[in-house]
């Protein structure tokens, strides 16, 4: 067991199988409703508070905590128990809150503009390792209520897809979240796509795309080579037919790279087929990046371009940028990510605005 949020209602039970019944439900009430720490659980004695804190300790131990946006923005870099990093980021809002949350320890997708893949795979998160993220949040949010959690950290939910959807499963089921408030993202699994057509709930699909002809997007994004974007399309067709749910691309504006009218008609076409809707997101850019991100005037006029070709597209706000808030910055500022290997610091999928 890697976190408390691996264990069950019938795992509780297990553990605390000479307590009284009721014990778990008071237990699991504070977790997943108050959001309490085992400590602070005043209506369970000590000595069972205790218990817990020995044979099923909090997975996540803070190593540093960042804020910006007048404090609207927290991230954190967390140490696992063998020493593997993730990293959580909080955007809060007047009566709200979102958690963008990490599913690996590093990545190997290997993708040339994120911080997290230039640091190699260490493992796959559990599903009480996702949660936690998500119950450490909720905490700092206080009275703003975490409305909606997107899996846009660190790793590849769909390379780590059963323990993913577990957690997703428990965040809606025991957190309370609605299913449509959820969002994962992924640059392209067509086979994980495929998983979560099949899955029960109505969660939101978002695709990290940043190119729309197959060269540029297999310069960008390794895994395009065996998923292209002829197999993503129809994949992402089938979700919508399925699920009935919009799907949404991710597109982070590079200056003379995926700004020009070109890649704007690209996008567009593809947009038609799958009725998509686009996030056209400012680079969040690191000193090591070799390239600038697009101007507003030109985020402007591609975003025209896109409007007077049919498609719905929304320019995000980028928040967190000095506190590193793109998955993985902060992680090699504070010297290594996953393995701990040191490496160059990249972009990582911006921490934006959410509707």
């Amino acid at each position: 067991m890697a976190s408390l949020f691996d264990l069950d209602q019938a795992g509780f039970r297990e553990l605390l199988s000479d307590e009284p019944a009721y014990r778990v439900d008071q237990i699991w009430q504070g977790l997943y409703q108050r959001f309490s720490p085992v400590d602070e659980l005043s209506n369970v004695p000590k000595k069972v508070r205790a218990r817990l804190a020995e044979e099923a300790p909090p997975a996540l131990t803070p190593v540093v905590e960042s804020v910006s946006d007048n404090g609207d923005t927290l991230k954190w870099l967390w140490s696992l128990a063998d020493g593997a990093q993730v990293e959580t980021v909080l955007m809060l809002y007047p009566d709200r809150a979102t958690v963008c949350v990490s599913s690996q320890a590093g990545c190997a997708m290997a993708c040339d503009f994120c911080a997290t893949g230039q640091a190699g795979f260490d493992r796959n998160l559990t599903r009480g390792e996702i949660i936690e993220q998500v119950i450490r949040a909720a905490r700092a949010a206080g009275d703003r209520r975490v409305s909606n959690v997107v899996f846009m950290g660190m790793g590849e939910p769909m390379a780590n897809f059963d323990n993913t959807w577990s957690a997703v499963q428990g965040l809606h089921q025991d957190v309370g979240l609605s299913a449509r408030s959820i969002t994962i993202s992924t640059v392209g699994i067509v086979p994980g796509i495929r998983r979560l057509t099949e899955c029960e709930l109505p969660v939101t699909l978002a695709v990290s795309l940043h190119a729309a002809n197959d060269p540029l997007r297999s310069s960008m994004i390794p895994i395009n080579k065996r998923y292209p974007l002829a197999a993503l399309t129809e994949s992402l067709i089938e979700y919508r037919e399925q699920r009935r749910r919009r799907v949404s691309f991710e597109w982070a504006m590079i200056e003379d790279v995926n700004d020009r009218p070109s890649d704007a008609r690209e996008l567009a076409v593809i947009c038609r087929e799958t009725r998509a809707h686009v996030n056209l997101i400012p680079l969040n850019r690191t000193p090591d990046y070799p390239v600038q991100g697009s101007t507003p005037a030109a985020i402007r006029a591609f975003s025209k371009l896109l409007t007077e070709q049919g498609v719905n597209a929304t320019v995000r706000h980028t928040r967190g940028a000095e506190i590193d808030a793109a998955c993985g910055q902060l992680a090699f500022r504070e010297g290594g990510a996953g393995t701990g290997t040191e490496s160059p610091v990249r972009l990582g999928r911006t921490a934006s605005s959410t509707p």
